[in-house]
């Protein structure tokens, strides 16, 4: 007898609480092989295929595409053990009920499985163990198991609350599968009843800044509240509705709406998080590049592979970093303590079709200008073609926002929390400049350091930008670090 199994939305990289679903790549009816991508989801860090770790026929699949899905809630079931014929019965929706699963521990049988993993991380996850059949659980039961029993007298368990009464989707084997946000949200239990939201850091932070979670309207599935709907709630003030005159004055009743949700909206977030948590400041200074610029002309006329500007300005940060560690460091206020970090793992900017994401070069001040070259062009069209991995856009030290390729001299960065610093760096431009006593005609870049104060002062701050300043307009100064 086949075994209905349900795959859960895997955690799919660091600080990732949900995704959005972009293309499902299976229909009900299917036959799918261990480990063959279902699904293709947007996160906050990149978009990734993600693979089943059983093998049978899919019996349903949860949420339509452009869904954005919590962690931990229900992708597809698949009935392991079936056969083809199964998977078509199935699809016709006729006869009983479904079963769904449960895990038995005291089975000591196991179904063939990867482990919830990822495409590229391996297989190795111990075998699923073998769940018993029974019947089709209704909506309260199902939210029952997911938030502890209810309060009953007999047997009959109580009515869900009013959040989690919302109707569920119908599966095409027949049976009813519950909302992800119905079983996976947890609640914060109020006067009037408990408020779905994303996850108990999103209850802790709505505690912590004493927001009602019954006031706000949430953003994600069936109105669930997500950080960004505490996040809008602290940062926009306590207001008398507006009225409809009102509305029509300014415009909100007819403008465009566009969602802040997958890139969009995890730039969204942490910009302002950065604003709000990060007392930043900026120093800037003018350069003459034009030795820079003749010596990576002179490495490349030598032969071999061709470095690019951005790897020797990367260079030229780790060499920086290495002076004052300060700027490779972050801050844990609840600890109070300042965190200097070994290792420069070392971000750069990339703007895609999808958005701006940051790549980060592992180990970044262990390579040499040709290593970093590579690794720039290795992630820059992973970023394009959308296929950077989460591990590719975390763990970043440093950042460094090559922003002249828009055409632009300069700019004032905002820190990509929790980093400490970011530099900046404009066009380089012709430009009058005095050189050796006399006015010539010189290639200027301006550089921008945006630092957190908390860090450093700004004498650090000033010989981190006024050595990259240096090693810019002679890059020999480079040979006493290498």
């Amino acid at each position: 007898m086949a075994q209905v199994l349900e795959f859960k939305l895997p955690d799919l990289g660091e600080g990732l609480t949900e995704a959005e679903i972009v293309r499902w790549l299976v229909s009900v009816g299917d036959v799918v092989a261990i480990d063959q991508p279902v699904v293709e989801v947007e996160t906050a860090k990149a978009m990734v295929e993600v693979p089943c770790p059983y093998g049978g026929v899919v019996t349903a699949r949860f949420g339509e595409e452009g869904t954005e899905l919590p962690v931990g809630a229900p992708l597809i079931t698949v009935a392991v053990g079936a056969t083809e014929s199964t998977g078509a019965d199935a699809a016709g929706g006729g006869g009983a009920a479904p079963a769904r699963p449960e895990a038995s521990p005291s089975s000591g049988d196991t179904a063939e499985s990867s482990g919830n993993v990822l495409v590229g991380y391996g297989t190795g996850a111990p075998a699923a163990r073998r769940r018993r059949i029974r019947p089709a659980a209704p909506a309260a039961s199902v939210v029952e198991q997911a938030h502890g029993p209810s309060r009953t007298t007999g047997d009959m368990a109580a009515p869900a609350p009013a959040q989690a009464r919302s109707s569920a989707p119908v599966s095409a084997v027949g049976g009813t599968a519950v909302a992800p946000s119905q079983v996976h949200a947890t609640t914060a239990v109020a006067q009037d009843g408990p408020v779905a939201v994303i996850s108990p850091l999103v209850r802790k932070l709505a505690r912590e800044h004493d927001v009602d979670l019954r006031a706000l309207t949430g953003s994600g599935p069936d109105g669930l509240i997500l950080r960004a709907d505490v996040e809008r709630a602290l940062r926009t003030p306590e207001t008398a509705p507006a009225t409809p005159a009102a509305a029509a004055v300014t415009g909100t009743a007819q403008g465009e709406r566009v969602p802040l949700r997958g890139v969009r909206g995890a730039v969204a977030d942490k910009l302002s998080r950065s604003r709000r948590e990060i007392p930043d400041a900026t120093c800037w200074v003018d350069a003459d590049a034009t030795e820079l610029m003749a010596a990576r002309a002179a490495m490349n006329a030598a032969g071999g592979p061709k470095i690019s500007l951005l790897a020797l300005l990367a260079r030229i940060c780790t060499a920086a970093l290495e002076r004052h560690p300060e700027l490779n460091s972050t801050v844990d206020m609840d600890a109070r303590e300042i965190v200097r970090l070994p290792a420069v793992h070392l971000g750069f900017a990339a703007q895609t079709d999808r958005g701006l994401v940051v790549p980060v070069v592992k180990d970044a001040h262990k390579r040499s200008a040709e290593s970093l070259t590579a690794e720039f062009a290795r992630l820059t069209e992973a970023a394009r073609q959308g296929a950077l991995t989460p591990a590719d856009l975390t763990g970043g030290t440093f950042t460094l926002n090559n922003y002249g390729v828009f055409g632009v001299d300069g700019s004032t960065p905002i820190i990509n929390h929790p980093e400490a610093a970011m530099l900046g760096v404009g066009r380089i431009v012709p430009k009058p400049w005095v050189h050796q006593g006399e006015l010539a005609v010189r290639k200027v870049v301006q550089l921008s350091l945006t630092f957190d104060h908390r860090v450093c002062d700004g004498g650090t701050a000033g010989g981190f930008l006024r050595y990259v300043a240096d090693c810019v307009e002679q890059p020999s100064v480079l040979l006493r670090t290498l």
